[in-house]
């Protein structure tokens, strides 16, 4: 089945829709994506990457990085979100990912109800846009698949906060080796005053 959807939600044309990833997470960077879909018609899997299995969000990537008309994945790192803030973090990582899109979009869709724009290009913040807007739910993705492969690979340095598995976020299993081994380099600094509270 597909979806079938509008040539662009703004009437300018092309759009990029924008995502992020790992913004409530204790460790690891935020990483955000954009992408530009043509018009027409999209499989059903294009979706809110959270209601997709881990096994569809990879094949539902496969099937943006194939066929979009453009998309970029980019990231900010944990000390670039201590420096900056979570939020602005956020914003940086969606920024970075438009300014490599090319050509360059005429619109903006940003999941939300918030963003700073960097670039001067016009956009809408659409709340629960990922569940909405075709191209947000495959930046969605993404992001998503992005900031999972980028935990995968951590995990195999620091295996003992289980980030294979929970990819950062503050689950009582992390949160417990957290309390036990202490925060690794790639733990979030200024999140570390929240973890006594979540144990």
């Amino acid at each position: 089945m597909k979806n079938i959807f509008l040539s662009t939600y703004s009437g300018e044309s092309p759009e990029a829709g924008c995502d992020e990833a790992g913004r409530g997470c204790l460790a690891g960077p935020v990483v955000a994506a954009a992408v530009v879909l043509g018009a027409g018609s999209v499989p059903t899997i294009i979706r809110d990457s959270k209601k997709l299995s881990a096994k569809k969000r990879e094949e539902a990537a496969k099937w943006i990085k194939e066929f979009a008309l453009d998309w970029s994945v980019q990231a900010v790192s944990p000390t670039e979100i201590d420096k900056y803030n979570i939020l602005q973090a956020s914003f940086m990582a969606m920024n970075r990912a438009v300014a490599q899109l090319n050509p360059k979009p005429e619109y903006l869709l940003i999941d939300g109800n918030r963003f700073v724009c960097t670039s001067g290009l016009p956009f809408a913040c659409i709340v629960k846009g990922d569940q909405k807007i075709p191209s947000i739910s495959a930046a969605s993705i993404l992001a998503k698949t992005e900031r999972d492969r980028i935990m995968k690979d951590l995990h195999q340095k620091y295996p003992h906060y289980q980030w294979d598995k929970n990819k950062g976020y503050p689950t009582r299993e992390h949160r417990l080796s957290l309390a036990k081994w202490g925060p690794s380099p790639h733990h979030r600094k200024t999140f570390r005053n929240s973890v006594p509270t979540l144990l």
